[in-house]
């Protein structure tokens, strides 16, 4: 018995919603619905739709709540992300990822924001589902509002890998946010379980050499790139890569090169860009030399060619040129049209150039 039913109290709306709320709970959402159409129209206002909206999503009857969100928009009353929350969530829960997308839009569409709950209920669904980009764009999007947190989405993120499909690929990508939060400590024990629970592949030593990287600590992705080596796995030019980026940005000649040798010992095959970044580092430093012997040999490896700094080529031609090389510097044009780093038509303006006696002379 309700005081209200003893004429104690009028009813007003909010005692409505909450009565709605408690007969969901006690007696079942059907004697909620039962209550709820006797409910006088005066009465039903945006808040006790609002509480029958959530007591059809915590039973998960998506079908009924959608109708009534439905009636709600008609009457005006889903205009806050209050409302458009609890059908996300009950998406959310209820895998209808489309759906989900789609009300989303139409948030964005009717000019109604994200708040805290409605980031957090994103991040759990494209966590759960280890959508990276989808996370990184919540991220993103948060971090352009007042009173971000990233580290707080982050941790709540982690506390969703166990729910995870994909849980290898979802530590390897908190790994890197971790570390793009410069948060090192949390970099290690995230690698930590991800090694004790799971068999790590190559996209896992990349994400933690990287992330190792983004600090400057060189010698932890050594030794990262030693148990990658160990485990023999796929030859993974990438993982070759990174670390040679990084002796090449602190101008580390000798170990660079070294590196590339011990990789080739070992049955490696750096592509072109391996050998170009090298030739690039010796560039930088005066050493044409050196650069134009490294060009060549990028040239004749197998695999993908890739230049993309022409200034660099345009430097070891001019060099070749000064030395009066011109058979070499032909032999290396017609190896970059033949290995299609040049197209045709550069290629015999090239040559043009290099067979032009009085261009020596200019260049003095």
């Amino acid at each position: 018995m309700w005081l209200t039913d003893k004429r104690y109290f009028s009813l007003i709306k909010a005692d409505v919603a909450i009565r709605l709320d408690l007969i969901s709970k006690v007696h079942g959402i059907e004697q909620a619905e039962n209550y709820f159409e006797n409910i006088p129209k005066q009465l039903k206002a945006h808040e006790v739709y609002s509480t029958l909206l959530n007591c059809y999503a915590h039973v998960k009857l998506v079908e009924k709540a959608e109708a009534t969100m439905q009636k709600m928009r008609d009457l005006g009353f889903a205009r806050t992300s209050l409302v458009y929350n609890v059908l996300l969530n009950l998406y959310y829960k209820t895998g209808n990822t489309d759906k989900f997308d789609v009300l989303l839009n139409e948030m964005e569409e009717s000019g109604i924001g994200c708040d805290r709950f409605t980031y957090g209920i994103r991040l759990s669904a494209y966590a759960a589902a280890s959508d990276h980009e989808g996370i990184d764009k919540v991220l993103a999007e948060w971090e352009s509002n007042p009173g971000f947190q990233a580290l707080e989405m982050l941790e709540k993120s982690e506390k969703l890998i166990s729910s995870s499909e994909r849980q290898r690929a979802a530590y390897e990508h908190l790994i890197t946010q971790y570390a793009v939060l410069g948060k090192k400590d949390d970099v290690v024990r995230l690698w930590e379980l991800y090694s004790k629970h799971m068999k790590i592949y190559n996209k896992g030593y990349i994400a933690i050499i990287t992330s190792f990287l983004k600090f400057g600590d060189v010698e932890s992705a050594e030794k990262i790139y030693e148990e990658w080596e160990s485990r023999k796995l796929t030859f993974d030019i990438r993982i070759l890569n990174h670390l040679l980026g990084a002796y090449a940005r602190r101008c580390l000649f000798d170990k660079a090169e070294a590196f590339l040798n011990r990789v080739i010992l070992k049955g490696g095959k750096p592509y072109t860009w391996s050998w170009f970044t090298l030739a690039r580092l010796y560039l930088e430093d005066n050493q044409i030399e050196r650069a134009v012997e490294l060009m060549r040999r990028a040239l004749s490896t197998e695999g993908p060619q890739w230049m993309h700094e022409k200034g660099v080529l345009a430097v070891c031609l001019r060099h070749m040129k000064k030395r009066a090389d011109l058979e070499g510097a032909e032999k290396f044009i017609r190896q970059l049209g033949d290995k299609c780093v040049i197209p045709v038509s550069l290629q015999e303006r090239l040559l043009d150039y290099i067979n032009k006696d009085d261009s020596v002379s200019r260049t003095r």
